[in-house]
């Protein structure tokens, strides 16, 4: 058995709590959460099964040495410290992602560019020749964090964002990010349990996170590659044995799962990504303006979208929040219905009074992620025969 490392697992501002629970469910040891981060304890197999499996990581990191570094001799230096030739060949390609956040260092462009000049230094001294960058599709990415005076080097596992799914081949003009979508949807206690709808699903990445949290599938599944299949101890009989291992807990999904577009070109765009993440015989598509229909059924109804902001799509803002509400009000009883948004002036047009908020970031854009209960008859009502209920 491999032996274990420490490794990090990066997310989006709010989604720490919901990550390192992923994590506590997946077997990781020694979970702990950070800012916007979250560390942990595992083996090679782990690592694997992180990437695979994890909804709400970014990147899957595994740090190989800190150093204290206050000029850029010390980081050159400390840099040379580590022996590449374990990582890397001479024949073989990387490329550097620094971040900072440090006095001492201002620049991310600087800080990769001595950070290469001390790899490919340490190669020629050793061995007369050196590695190349490659930006796009390197052996192997190499990501240096500087905090104050504490810079950590790690090997990116991952490679792409791992929000790249690899299902998702149409996109509409305001793409959900398919990490963000998976977040909302575990925030807003999305398990499985009911029907769902995505009322204005655009190119159906919510209804496609929606539906491999309800099946258990791993987030994953359709990703191309991932970097660590080209690392020097790439164990591929143990990847194969690590997926075999998670397929085995998928489940079928029992309710129906549906998205309306308006839009023509986003019920295609939809329809194309769900067959692409083999999701086809669980989630249907259709033709529809939300604000043109009805629930037709009392059953218990689940709701998650990604409405217009404004920002990026040309609507008017008051009308359209208060066919929300009246939609909502309407047509929607026995709904639990959430949707995020940065334009928090907007939600006053919606005429009712959100069960929760959830401060959350869309891009760079800070956002709330909000829920409406609507109950069958009145609130009231619905209160008093709970508390009738409780009392028989």
């Amino acid at each position: 058995m491999s032996d274990n490392f420490k490794m990090i697992a990066k997310t989006f501002f709010g989604f720490e709590p919901l990550l390192e629970a992923e994590l506590r469910n997946l077997g990781a040891q020694q979970v702990e959460s950070g800012t916007r981060a979250v560390s942990f304890v595992g083996d090679k197999g782990f690592m694997y099964k992180a990437n695979l499996a994890l909804r709400t990581a970014l990147k899957i990191l595994k740090p190989i040495r800190s150093f204290r570094a206050l000029n850029e001799k010390m980081l050159y230096e400390g840099i040379q410290k580590i022996d590449w030739s374990e990582f890397l060949r001479v024949e073989s390609s990387f490329v550097i992602d620094a971040t900072v956040h440090s006095d001492f260092f201002k620049h991310s462009e600087f800080v990769a560019q001595k950070t290469k000049d001390a790899i490919v230094d340490q190669f020629r001294e050793r061995q007369g020749a050196r590695p190349s960058v490659e930006k796009r599709f390197p052996d192997l990415r190499i990501n240096v964090h500087i905090d104050r005076e504490t810079v950590t080097v790690s090997l990116d596992s991952s490679g792409a964002s791992l929000h790249q799914r690899g299902y998702r081949t149409a996109t509409n003009i305001a793409p959900i990010n398919e990490v963000l979508a998976a977040g909302m949807l575990l925030h807003a206690g999305w398990r499985g349990q009911s029907d769902f709808l995505d009322p204005m699903c655009g190119s159906g990445t919510i209804l496609i996170e929606a539906a491999m949290i309800a099946c258990n599938i791993p987030a994953n599944l359709n990703r191309k590659e991932f970097a660590f299949e080209k690392w020097r101890d790439w164990d591929f009989e143990l990847f194969e044995t690590v997926l075999e291992s998670l397929m085995k807990k998928v489940v079928d999904f029992d309710f129906s799962m549906i998205g309306f577009d308006k839009a023509p070109s986003a019920v295609a765009k939809a329809t194309e990504n769900v067959k692409q993440a083999n999701l086809s015989e669980y989630i249907s598509i259709k033709h529809l303006n939300f604000f043109e229909t009805e629930k037709g059924t009392d059953e218990p109804l689940f709701m998650l979208f990604n409405p217009p902001y404004g920002e990026r799509l040309d609507i008017d803002l008051e009308r359209f929040y208060r066919e929300l509400g009246d939609t909502l009000k309407q047509h929607y009883a026995n709904t639990s219905a959430w949707f995020i948004t940065a334009n928090l002036e907007a939600l006053k047009f919606v005429g009712l009074k959100p069960s929760r908020k959830i401060k959350l970031f869309n891009a760079n854009l800070e956002s709330r992620l909000v829920n409406y209960q609507m109950y069958s008859g009145s609130k009231r009502l619905k209160f008093n025969q709970n508390s009738d209920e409780k009392i028989n």
